[in-house]
């Protein structure tokens, strides 16, 4: 299991790597451009801050230009970057054509015959959102469980990396409904970290130490 960051936002990045089990970090288009820098210039500081994977999700819509884009990002730092492919027929035979040469994830994954064909094609990730699957469906939980049976099944090494995920509950629930990795905001990190109990117990043993001063 991995633990990404979604974000792309420099002190968070900051933040989140400081704490040394942050595995890398995941990005959107949206997040991007609340940055107000270039895709570009966000991604290869991203790679500089991060140790591991960054995803970049390409934006153009052409197959030729969606392919162009790729290898331009992908250039920026080959060990790291790994793109983010919205799932469509035009998506998955795209990754059909670069996975073999570039770590490749089918995102926007909202059903467990898109997550076969991104097997198929050759991702090495599917990213399923959560939080917006329950919303939209009803259930996102017992979709992702459906992913994640079709994907054991055909044995092809396509790990699931959940998103959307708005709590600490739901990236428990995602994780034990199939998920191999999940990313989230640092606010969510944070909300991991801490429980009413541990503050609690944190509290007494601190006032049995100061009374033994």
């Amino acid at each position: 299991m991995a633990l990404y960051l979604d974000s792309a936002e420099i002190e968070d990045v900051r933040q989140a790597m400081a704490l040394g089990f942050v595995a890398g970090i995941t990005t959107n288009p949206m997040l991007i451009a609340r940055t107000g820098r270039s895709a570009q210039e966000v991604i290869a500081d991203l790679c500089g801050l991060s140790p591991g994977a960054v995803f970049y999700q390409l934006t153009e819509r052409t197959p030729e230009a969606m392919e162009a884009e790729a290898r331009r990002f992908h250039a920026l730092s080959p060990e790291q970057v790994v793109l983010k492919v919205p799932c469509d027929l035009q998506g998955l035979a795209l990754v059909a054509r670069i996975s073999s040469e570039i770590t490749c994830a089918l995102t926007a994954v909202f059903s467990a015959a898109q997550a076969c064909l991104a097997g198929e094609a050759g991702a090495r990730y599917v990213i399923p959102y959560v939080n917006r699957m329950t919303k939209l469906s009803g259930d996102g939980l017992a979709l992702l469980s459906r992913m994640a049976e079709v994907l054991t099944r055909m044995g092809l090494g396509t790990e699931i990396l959940a998103a959307s995920l708005k709590s600490p509950t739901e990236v428990v629930s995602a994780l034990t409904h199939g998920a191999h990795h999940v990313t989230v905001p640092l606010a969510v990190i944070r909300e991991m970290a801490e429980h009413l109990l541990s503050i609690l117990a944190i509290e007494e043993f601190a006032q049995v130490l100061s009374g033994h001063d």
